[in-house]
């Protein structure tokens, strides 16, 4: 092999190009099994972002089952998940375009199930005695009224009505759950201003002759206790996961009693941003499978029902997004430092895999890929907080002896979610081409128990600020990193802990806001219903507290920023809308600051096609050579900077 070239960091080529991150790389979400067929849908950037369900066979045979122009992805809540649902290989999904529910049978194409109104739908489960589905119906018919959301059943057949309401009141429903001889059905609810990692309510409801809800109760579950994925057992039991003791613990609910399984710190829970999330099935009565995280990775156990052991099963992932079940098998969603977001099959008897499915068809040379190091650093208060820490690595290339590498602080979304130490090409961009990465999971993120979640409240805006800038710190004192280029990115919450860094402190050089937020009055204004009150809990009631609505937004501000900053919108967000983003650039503009700005047609709350994505890694490479002078080791499309 030869000797690497010496170049200055930020400046080396790499083979992990945009134009491979986007023509090779899918997203892989909702796995589902039908018998012994394996479901799952494909976000695919290189078709527009169209989401497209895959069928794959026992003989290993994989079909496309969503035809052009269909694209199954539903708005419930806006981020969705639950978009589609399968049984005896017909399936039901939601299609972007219009909102609608739509039927496919074996070789036909889709047919709506439901009518051309404003009505959205997703998280459905089949009931084949009563021939229908029943699932979360959110209700747009009513402008200038707050979406309404239900629990709704709809005639496999066609419903031209769009739903018959079982279940109303409350102004969130997620998680239908049918118990297994069709007479009970489990579901969670919660209310303003809480999100569903805060506080929601497990009910049990019998389904009466006619299918409507007769008496129902409450389990478990309140205004303080998050519950997570209700499932019921083959043998009728109610199993639930619930944060009762500061950590998403695994619980049973049987003869009117909830019992511990598991209890241990450690979290068997995610925020559900989504719908349909599963970190546990049953692969028979007496046997769960289930997923859960500590500290920042993720295992798989085995937990006997009756006794109550729990067995853990090595496996070379450190990341497990979704569990099902099928008789000696397990199929999960998995990723490792080493190996891209992939789906497998897990033989139980054998502990053999098969991949079914990788997210990437590349294989990445190993002298290219930085493995993160897990660090935890000291933050405000005498606390602790976590952050995985990449070097750069290029085996073609070596840095000057006394040059250190630039470093990019990613804070990411949510701001209830977590990073973990997966094979992650965008970040793999930065580190071959000479950067360090440094990814926090600041104060408020999940995985670290229900006390580290809380350290949010009240508090955003300043707590992950804070984190994300003694991360930077910490590697700044170990000598790794050069404390002159040090440069923060995010998108959506993300973007706006970015702004706020950016803003109210002086450690960074320069950044990248994603969709962020930077007018917390205006978002708390205009936002989507499920997040409408998340402000609340995060920053303040509002309009009693619109000082800290205003003192911590970076747009009141500007005389405070005096950095570069790049700023990337898509016109059709609905959650952070473009005005948050244009404000801010009017008001860079007039400071003299340089200062670009990328919109994106027919884009929304996170980036899907492929030109977009390509475009978007591409100019914030382009920025920072132009901010720092660092030649690129290949010409990309430029970027207009202002008051360069």
């Amino acid at each position: 092999m030869p000797q690497p070239q010496t170049a200055p960091y930020g400046s080396w080529k790499s083979p992990i190009t945009s134009d491979l991150i986007v023509s090779e790389t899918i997203g892989l979400t909702g796995v589902m099994l039908d018998g012994n067929d394996v479901y799952w849908i494909e976000g695919r950037p290189a078709e527009g972002g169209r989401s497209v369900i895959v069928r794959r066979t026992p003989d290993g045979r994989t079909t496309d089952l969503t035809p052009t122009p269909f694209n199954a992805r539903t708005r419930v809540h806006e981020y969705g998940g639950g978009a589609f649902v399968v049984s005896d290989q017909i399936v039901y999904f939601s299609n972007f375009a219009d909102q609608r529910f739509y039927r496919q049978d074996p070789d036909q194409p889709p047919r709506p199930v439901t009518p051309e109104a404003q009505l959205r739908y997703a998280d459905g489960v089949i009931d084949h005695r009563r021939n229908r589905m029943v699932c979360v119906r959110e209700d747009h018919t009513v402008d200038g009224r707050e979406a309404v959301n239900t629990l709704v059943s709809i005639k496999l057949d066609g419903d031209i009505e769009g739903g018959k309401i079982l279940v109303s009141g409350n102004d969130f429903y997620s998680s239908p759950k049918l118990s297994p001889d069709g007479s009970q059905l489990a579901w969670l609810t919660w209310n303003h201003p809480n999100m569903p990692w805060d506080g929601t309510e497990l009910w049990v409801g019998e389904i009466k002759p006619d299918g409507t809800i007769g008496k129902a109760k409450r389990v478990a579950g309140g205004k303080s206790e998050s519950i997570f994925q209700p499932e019921w057992s083959p043998d009728g039991t109610l199993y639930f996961v619930s944060d009762r003791t500061s950590w998403w613990n695994l619980y049973r609910w049987r003869e009117g009693h909830i019992e511990p399984l598991a209890l241990m710190e450690a979290e068997f829970g995610r925020p559900q941003w989504q719908f349909r999330m599963s970190t546990y099935a049953f692969e028979s009565p007496q046997r769960m499978i289930c997923s859960y995280t500590h500290k920042g990775s993720w295992y798989l156990a085995s937990l006997d029902t009756k006794t109550l052991k729990l067995d853990p099963t090595e496996l070379p992932y450190s990341q497990i997004v979704s569990v099902r079940t099928a008789s000696g098998r397990v199929i999960l969603q998995v990723a490792s430092p080493k190996e891209p977001d992939s789906i497998v099959e897990l033989e139980l008897a054998t502990r053999k895999i098969k991949i079914l499915r990788r997210s990437t068809k590349v294989e990445i040379d190993p002298g290219y890929v930085s493995t993160p190091r897990p660090i935890e650093f000291p933050t405000e208060h005498s606390l602790t907080a976590y952050a995985l820490f990449y070097l750069p690595k290029n085996r073609d290339f070596a840095a000057p002896s006394k040059e250190k590498p630039p470093l990019i602080v990613m804070s990411h979304g949510g701001p209830t979610s977590a990073v973990g130490s997966t094979l992650n090409l965008q970040i793999q961009y930065w580190t071959s081409r000479g950067f360090s990465v440094l990814d926090v999971n600041y104060g408020g993120s999940t995985g670290y128990g229900h006390t580290y979640r809380e350290r949010l409240n009240g508090q955003w805006g300043v707590v992950d600020v804070n984190d994300c800038v003694n991360g930077a710190r910490y590697v700044v004192e170990l000598g790794e990193v050069d404390g002159n280029r040090l440069i923060i990115r995010g998108g959506s919450a993300g973007g706006y802990t970015t702004l706020c860094a950016l803003t109210f402190h002086k450690i960074f050089k320069a950044g990248a806001s994603y969709f962020g937020v930077s007018d917390l009055e205006a978002l708390a204004k205009e936002t989507h219903k499920f997040e409408s009150r998340y402000l609340d809990r995060l920053i303040g009631p509002y309009p009693a507290r619109r000082d800290l609505y205003r003192k911590r937004s970076p747009i009141h501000f500007i005389d405070r920023l005096s950095c570069p900053v790049i700023f990337f919108q898509g016109l059709e967000d609905k959650a952070v809308p473009p005005n948050q983003a244009e404000i801010m650039v009017r008001a860079l503009r007039a400071k003299g600051l340089p200062v670009a700005y990328l919109s994106f047609e027919n884009e929304g709350h996170g980036f899907r096609r492929a030109e977009t994505i390509k475009r978007a890694r591409d100019a914030e490479l382009y920025f920072y050579s132009k901010i720092f002078g660092v030649a690129l080791a290949e010409p990309v499309e430029p970027v207009k900077i202002e008051n360069m």
